[in-house]
């Protein structure tokens, strides 16, 4: 089994889909002989075609609403936006049509579309190239989003996101891209949207997160058993929308504890309804107030700032501690 990074393993989704299923397009911009911003489309043009891998002005809103008259009108198209932040001008395309083309039509047409988005900070990038915007989207009922933390994660999901009859936003920590490999299979397989995943399991309290921040919250957990004994579950999201609610509410109920880590802005962020779902759910198991491990309500800082936005691991122990000391 080939040990592949983050990147590449989008780069494979995407060769094998486009492989088996010729409805398949690729839209963005410098995707084609550029092979993308990040490479994630590299060799796609030589093997598929400038049909099918179209390279696109710079104009999101354009090239988003031509994906979705591809999408309703039989083709899959999946559209990468270069940077996070870009996805604002194509905003109303995404909120106002693409979300409601299902509800808008009483069924008679889905919009099978993904829009790939490099996403989150990490990488010390420019104003607009490191936003969290899961929690823009997250409020537009019609949409579904993921975020793979892994290798093969990342492949199974966006094969699964691509055969999905409806839209995804999928999320890619672009942090991650090329941190480290790992075994990915050949071949076609999926990761199903809507599983979350226990990726260590723990008995005192419970860590919720997604996307980089399952590597944030897994240091953080070792750091807890070395320095004082405590087993936390830490549970990968993999998918915001549909969310894996059995597996949250159950981990909970058996720790008794929880802390959500995000690096979204701390008003009126995704971390906060998991707090709320929590509290609905599961009020009467608690020990302790569900604490959060968030970003600042200030725009992501520039440069070597940015690590003092970005919750790290001892960030995340602090929480930990509050919740298990309370």
């Amino acid at each position: 089994m080939a040990k592949l990074t983050l990147i590449q393993a989008i780069n494979d989704a995407l060769r094998v889909a486009m492989r088996q299923d010729s409805t398949i397009v690729l839209l963005g911009e410098d995707i084609g002989i550029n092979g993308g911003v990040f490479r994630a489309t590299d060799g796609l043009i030589q093997e598929f075609g400038p049909e099918r891998v179209i390279d696109c002005p710079l104009a999101e809103s354009g090239y988003i609403g031509a994906a979705i008259g591809m999408a309703v009108n039989g083709l899959k198209p999946v559209a990468e936006v270069q940077f996070d932040g870009f996805l604002a001008p194509a905003h109303e395309q995404v909120a106002n049509h693409l979300s409601r083309i299902r509800h808008r039509s009483r069924g008679r047409f889905t919009c099978p579309m993904v829009i790939r988005i490099p996403s989150w900070g990490g990488i010390k990038a420019l104003e607009h190239h490191s936003e969290s915007i899961e929690n823009w989207y997250l409020n537009i009922p019609g949409l579904k989003m993921v975020a793979p933390s892994n290798p093969y994660d990342a492949k199974g999901l966006l094969l699964a996101a691509i055969a999905d009859p409806d839209p995804v936003l999928y999320m890619e920590p672009k942090r991650l891209y090329r941190a480290f490999r790992a075994e990915v299979p050949e071949g076609y397989y999926t990761v199903p949207l809507g599983q979350a995943a226990v990726v260590r399991e723990g008995t005192d309290m419970t860590v919720l997160t997604y996307g980089v921040h399952v590597h944030t919250a897994l240091e953080a957990a070792e750091q807890a058993a070395s320095q004082y004994g405590w087993q936390a579950e830490v549970i990968d999201l993999r998918s915001l929308n549909p969310l894996d609610l059995d597996t949250i509410i159950g981990s909970v109920k058996k720790t008794g504890r929880a802390v959500v880590v995000s690096e979204a802005p701390r008003t009126g962020g995704f971390h906060s309804e998991l707090v709320a779902l929590i509290n609905d759910h599961a009020l009467e198991y608690l020990e302790a107030p569900v604490a959060r491990v968030t970003g600042f309500d200030v725009p992501m800082p520039y440069l070597l700032s940015e690590d003092l936005y970005i919750p790290d691991a001892g960030r995340v122990l602090e929480a930990m501690q509050a919740v298990r000391t309370y």
